[in-house]
């Protein structure tokens, strides 16, 4: 296996602190910290590059806040000037790790996400025969629970610029013996990278064909029964003694009753939105919110569940229904109704 290394310098050069800088603020103008560090943006940068180079860089203490959906998380949100230095390292090591991921992992991935994964599951379902079975499987607390140990190790099988890992290492402490904290632009890779053996002994050692997985939620399509029920164990075995990690749930059907995967209720040849996603939807249109309408209709515009999403929005909230925005009307196009 190839390792990189000579990174540090590429990585927190002040041409691409300033390239990071760039991508660090992407939707994030209207915040106080991004304004604060674009009113010194050239002392800023300046005093990043001396830290960094000098070995006294350390980020400064997260904003921490819970969210409730989809489930109870806390999350830690960095200083704009750690965004900066996060985004430095990604842009360096995505490319070297995104080349080791197979194809079929697709959270947090260029031209990946939770569409191209249902896609992918509905595919899937439609090649294999209708009385095999998929099995699907979610892992307890991943983020939580992930060993930074085995972390380290498994970058630097990648990387061995020592200096450059130790900065990487610095975004994954919690102040708990393990876990990494989710809200950092790196802890997205770390679990891409983390759960990336497991990707492989899936497919070369299991030799499933239609696997996909989400970050810590995976599906294999196609398989019978008992090979179901044996690779159920096998993969905990796995997780157990390989990565730490331990199963939060799992199911065992045929594939004719569907998947619930990634957001979408998905069947070989039609998917729909989950119920929570139309519940969300419809308080949205009550309160008359348009922009969570309008990412409502987007999660489900490559589903049936849009056809019926506008005609609640055409019978129910007209005033809304007008004010949505042009580019969406040929993508939600309704068909013409009986006279």
């Amino acid at each position: 296996m190839k390792r990189h290394g000579n990174l540090f310098e590429r990585a927190f050069s002040q041409e691409n602190l300033y390239a990071s800088y760039l991508d660090a603020r992407k939707n994030k103008r209207a915040t106080r910290s991004c304004f604060a560090f674009e009113k010194r943006l050239g002392a800023g940068l300046s005093e990043l590059h001396e830290a960094l180079h000098t070995g006294t860089y350390a980020p400064l203490p997260y904003n921490t806040f819970r969210v409730h959906e989809p489930k109870p998380r806390l999350i830690h949100a960095p200083a704009f000037c750690d965004r900066v230095v996060q985004h430095a390292i990604y842009r360096v090591i995505q490319p070297i790790f995104d080349a080791s991921f197979i194809d079929q992992s697709f959270a947090c991935r260029p031209g990946k996400g939770t569409h191209a994964a249902s896609d992918y599951v509905q595919h899937a379902l439609a090649q294999v025969p209708r009385d095999s079975y998929l099995l699907q499987l979610d892992i307890r607390r991943f983020y939580y629970s992930i060993d930074r140990a085995i972390l380290r190790c498994l970058i630097e099988r990648k990387l061995k610029d020592v200096r450059l890992v130790e900065v990487m290492m610095l975004f994954a402490e919690t102040g708990d013996p393990v876990g990494v904290p989710i809200g950092n632009l790196l802890s997205q890779l770390y679990a891409l990278i983390y759960l990336n053996p497991l990707d492989h002994y899936v497919k070369r050692d299991l030799r499933v064909r239609y696997y996909a997985r989400y970050v810590d939620d995976f599906i294999l399509v196609g398989i019978g029964r008992e090979q179901a029920l044996s690779a159920r164990a096998e993969i905990v075995d796995f997780l157990a003694d390989r990565l730490h990690l331990e199963l939060s749930k799992s199911i065992i059907q045929r594939v004719t009753r569907g998947a619930n995967f990634v957001g979408y209720r998905t069947w070989s040849t039609r998917s729909f939105v989950r119920k929570h996603a139309l519940y969300t939807f419809r308080r949205a249109a009550v309160r008359g919110a348009l922009e969570s309408v309008v990412s409502s209709l987007g999660h489900a515009r490559r589903t049936a569940s849009c056809v019926h999403m506008l005609r609640h929005l055409e019978n129910h909230h007209a005033d809304l229904y007008r004010r949505l925005p042009q580019g969406l009307r040929p993508v939600f196009h309704l068909p013409a109704r009986r006279a």
